[in-house]
């Protein structure tokens, strides 16, 4: 089979296999050019997937996926692995409305065996799966769980480990150890990666004497605990270290080279009929094959628009657009630690994203970056707070999900003065279901003791950093991914009354009530062409919690109609909290709630989705039109 055009003769595993392994090398590097080509133009998560090619064309050479299962961890590593199983001709449609998820998902492909956006999960899923098989008496089904590009960091992981060898099940757990998450890994678990690739003389006797064994017949599950401690011993005989993996009875292999995809194949079929968990340890480039993401795998990590025959970004120049919400919570953050020592930041491995890294620069020795381990973060955070610091915490809306009982046992029981900032707030866009921040206002809503607000625009961003630095409370600050409405931010601070919306229009037969910059479509929505009779007024909350009571009051008594706008769900968020305070209160409006519905939402750009949610400003401008 000529291979000299992947596209055009790869359209799912079966075609992979019927290859002669030698020719693997040339599939590897046809499949890494594809994926810099459709990307360049069709931007996505480059530098994981590039990482992982040799990987991915060894695990579909190997297994027999689809009924052998592949848990992908970190999805974005899983661009090739999609091109592979009958996706390339539609891999242009990358995170686009009506096109592919960026992401591993079983909805989109019997290949993807597990939803991929969040970190740590491989692990945990794939052993369930292990479990399962062995339940259903389906030995022959081989489970593998790819877990890397930080993710190792993540507490879920371990629990995972910790699990994996106290249940029957043959799972293979590779390790792939680029020394990267999205920023660089931080902690001991990185440092200890790169201390055990040291130990080649171990890993050698030890492959070899396994095989040897295995020729024997000498390992068996009788003997397979016998012979564990015994490889135990002699690692730490050796390299003077115990081997961490091992420390949970896991059978460890490694570290290998996870670029050469031959040796990969060779590995994984010594290993995968292996009894009991496993773990193979691959040493990976991030970004391998394209020169400035192996140089700068940061800011490669999702690229956007590129020339790839010269490696150059290509990044829309317009001096006049505002900037985006995250630099204006950078550098005002800056600009609080600059006027009391007591402030510090703390982020779960995303400075660039949601640009902790001003403070980095400016206070290196208050800021922290705790790896992918989001409830960590939090709690950290309050452990700072117990001792008098005053930590902003900024964690993406979607994976605070994941800190929801720290936010409520750690900082909240105790009312501890944590300024939680939840950036990506709302829909995000591209990265589609898992990366929305639609369910924050509605899942901290019912906590005690929290402030959550949420700024029409960057000086109220500013302005709510600076409340919730004098709050001496919890306080949670919600502002979306993306550019915000003005250029000219940078006013004097000054502290916006807690529990304090606003009226920014009169007007007397339909009430809009709205929080956060979602309200910019509703002052957009008024602005329209439209029923020039009809009176709108707008009040933006600011705050969610606690509610403008004597605002809603004067609502309830003047306006029969009364319309609510969040980028969020509306079950739960401030529209139940409305019809919540009018039926206590005994008002009796009409109440409409815009918002995301009872769905999840798909991936597109964000005027799309807006659009698709009915959040839009001509959508809104028919809702109060009615």
């Amino acid at each position: 089979m000529q291979i000299n055009n992947l596209p055009e003769n790869i359209d799912e595993p079966d075609d992979l296999r019927r290859l002669d392994v030698t020719e693997l090398p040339q599939v590897c590097e046809e499949l890494r050019r594809y994926i810099i080509d459709v990307l360049s133009e069709h931007p996505g998560h480059l530098g994981a997937s590039l990482g992982t090619v040799e990987l991915t064309v060894a695990l579909h050479y190997v297994f027999n996926t689809p009924y052998d299962r592949i848990v992908w961890d970190v999805g974005h590593q899983a661009y090739g692995h999609k091109i592979l199983t009958g996706r390339r001709k539609t891999f242009h449609t990358l995170r686009t409305l009506g096109g592919i998820s960026g992401f591993p998902n079983p909805e989109e492909s019997e290949y993807d065996a597990f939803i991929a956006g969040h970190a740590s999960t491989s692990i945990s899923a794939a052993l369930g799966m292990s479990v399962a098989s062995n339940l259903k008496k389906d030995e022959n089904r081989k489970v593998v769980a790819v877990i890397g590009d930080g993710a190792m960091t993540g507490g879920l992981a371990f629990e995972g480990l910790n699990n994996a060898s106290s249940n029957p099940n043959n799972l293979l757990i590779i390790l792939n150890d680029n020394d990267m998450a999205i920023d660089h890994s931080v902690g001991g678990m990185s440092q200890y990666l790169v201390d055990i690739t040291s130990s080649k003389a171990y890993n050698k006797l030890r492959y070899d004497t396994f095989r040897a064994m295995k020729r024997m017949h000498l390992i068996s599950d009788d003997r397979r605990g016998n012979i564990l401690r015994f490889n135990n011993s002699l690692k730490a005989l050796l390299t003077r270290q115990h081997n961490l993996f091992e420390g949970f009875s896991i059978r460890y292999f490694g570290p290998v080279d996870g670029h050469n995809v031959n040796y990969l194949i060779k590995v994984l079929n010594d290993i995968k009929d292996l009894q009991g968990p496993t773990l193979l340890h691959i040493k990976t480039k991030k970004g391998k094959g394209f020169k400035p993401a192996e140089e700068s795998a940061t800011e490669w990590h999702a690229p956007g628009k590129f020339n790839k025959e010269t490696g150059e970004r290509i990044i829309p120049q317009n001096l006049n657009e505002p900037q985006l919400y995250q630099d204006v919570f950078g550098h005002t953050l800056v600009e609080l630690a600059g006027q009391d020592e007591r402030i510090v930041g703390i982020t779960p491995a995303m400075p660039t994203g949601s640009s902790m890294s001003f403070m980095m620069k400016a206070f290196p020795k208050r800021s922290f970056d705790a790896g992918i381990a989001e409830g960590h973060a939090v709690t950290f955070s309050a452990g700072l707070a117990k001792e008098g610091m005053i930590p902003f915490c900024n964690v993406y809306s979607s994976f605070m999900q994941r800190a929801y009982d720290m936010i409520i046992h750690d900082v909240a029981l105790q009312n501890l003065h944590v300024v939680l900032c939840l950036d990506r707030g709302g829909l995000v866009g591209e990265d589609g279901a898992t990366h929305h921040g639609v369910f924050d206002m509605a899942y901290l809503r019912p906590i005690p003791n929290l402030i959550i607000s949420s700024p029409l625009n960057e000086i109220d961003l500013r302005n709510l950093m600076y409340t919730g630095y004098r709050a001496n409370r919890p306080f949670v600050i919600r502002y979306p991914r993306g550019k915000g409405e003005m250029k000219d931010w940078q006013k004097r601070m000054e502290v916006l009354p807690v529990g304090k919306g606003r009226c920014l229009r009169e007007g007397k037969d339909v009430a809009v009530l709205s929080i956060g910059p979602i309200g910019n479509e509703v002052i957009r929505a008024i602005n329209l062409p439209g029923d020039e009779d009809l009176s709108v007024a707008h009040y933006d909350m600011i705050y969610l919690k606690p509610i403008d009571e004597e605002l809603l009051h004067e609502v309830g008594r003047r306006f029969s109609r009364i319309i609510t706008v969040e980028n969020g769900v509306i079950r739960g968020g401030l529209g139940t909290a409305v019809m919540e305070f009018m039926a206590d209160n005994g008002y009796t409006p009409q109440i409409q709630r815009i918002g995301v519905g009872d769905h999840f939402v798909a991936h597109g750009s964000i005027p799309e989705l807006y659009k698709l949610c009915g959040m839009d400003a001509e959508s809104i401008a028919r809702a109060i039109a009615l």
